[in-house]
């Protein structure tokens, strides 16, 4: 932000200085430099913004969402005409947010740590019950054993019949308590771990879900089909990206963009079956995992087009904006003895073969 401050000082001064005297042509031509990188910069500065945002989501995927929204707001801001006074003050918004997402972020680190800690000091406790339980009953069943043994040596039958009717009673309480004890205990472990494997389990979905789109992560799916490849059975990948999605975030603001993207996910889920797993590639892709061969997943993918294609209305800075938005497919099956990096290379570039196609016949997005 320092440099890009000092650019639209020096353009400032660039405009100040026209009719100056000669001996300022130095200065004339530094101002003009500066003026002429500005815009480069400004754009690299923009992008990092939208970067991070993303980033954000890759990092927490509870907290990033926030952080990338204000992000974006500040890029929007930075589209237009911007002085230095505009730059300084986003330049503190942007180091306030950061911050604030920052500390944000490591209180949900630190709460997650307690939770598991939680649940480690559960099961000690519980290990440390169940012990001291047993040395217990054991000290008791040792009582119970050396009474029986001196009954050996009585010789009255009905003080015998007393000490072992007294033992055995001894005995059977001593058994039961130990039953009643551990049922205790185990009861509580059982409450205690069902509870913190309900936050497991929501913490688990969140991180296995795209925040924008709710579809599956890109992480998520790169497991399915990790495990997919070592059962051996047919299937297929299908990567989709929107074409001319950056023209959608130029017209229309990213705000825009955001609701396309989950207008899109939305139709991309009814158009699939329930079988299919559909996950968030990255920016404008997606990517559908189908559990069949190349002919069912080639009639599968007509229907998508069928279905994804065609005119969305999203809400943009100028108001409701009517879009006809298409998509590129790309079909790769899964061969023998195929990594997952070979079997997404070869989707990949069937996805930008099907793009070059459309835009050579003139059928590319259209507004």
């Amino acid at each position: 932000m320092i440099s890009l401050k000092r650019y639209l000082d020096s353009a400032q001064t660039g405009s100040e200085a026209q009719g100056e005297p000669e001996e300022k042509a130095p200065q004339k031509g530094k101002a003009r430099e500066g003026k002429a990188l500005l815009p480069v910069a400004m754009a690299a500065y923009r992008s990092a913004l939208l970067e991070m945002g993303r980033c954000s989501l890759d990092a927490s995927p509870v907290l990033g969402p926030q952080l990338k929204q204000g992000l974006c707001k500040l890029e929007a801001g930075l589209s237009a005409g911007v002085t230095p006074e505009f730059v300084e003050a986003t330049q503190n918004s942007v180091r306030q947010q950061l911050q604030s997402w920052g500390r944000r972020t490591a209180s949900h680190q630190r709460q997650q740590a307690g939770e598991v800690k939680e649940i480690l000091l559960v099961m000690a406790r519980t290990a440390e019950s169940v012990g001291q339980r047993d040395q217990r009953c054991a000290q008791q069943i040792n009582d119970v054993t050396t009474r029986l043994k001196r009954i050996a040596n009585l010789e009255d039958l009905t003080q015998i019949r007393a000490s072992i009717e007294k033992s055995a009673s001894e005995l059977k309480t001593s058994i039961d308590r130990m039953t009643a004890e551990g049922k205790a205990v185990l009861d509580q472990l059982r409450v205690e771990v069902s509870s913190y494997q309900r936050k497991l389990e929501a913490t688990e979905q969140i991180a296995s879900c795209d925040s924008l789109t709710g579809l599956r992560s890109r992480l998520c799916v790169e497991g399915q089909i990790e495990r997919r490849i070592k059962t051996g059975l047919p299937f297929c990948v299908a990567i989709v990206d929107i074409d001319g999605f950056k023209q959608v975030n130029d017209d229309h603001g990213h705000l825009a963009g955001d609701e396309l993207l989950k207008q899109f996910a939305d139709k991309l889920k009814s158009a699939c079956r329930s079988t299919d797993l559909i996950g968030r590639w990255g920016g404008d892709e997606f990517i559908i995992l189908l559990y069949c061969g190349i002919a069912d997943a080639k009639a599968q993918n007509d229907r998508f087009r069928e279905w994804v294609c065609g005119h969305y209305t999203v809400q943009g800075s100028s108001g409701p904006g009517k879009l006809r938005v298409d998509a590129s497919i790309g079909l790769a099956e899964h061969v023998p003895d195929e990594t997952m990096k070979e079997l997404l290379a070869r989707a990949d570039a069937a996805m930008y073969e099907h793009k070059a196609a459309s835009r050579a016949n003139g059928n590319g997005s259209r507004r």
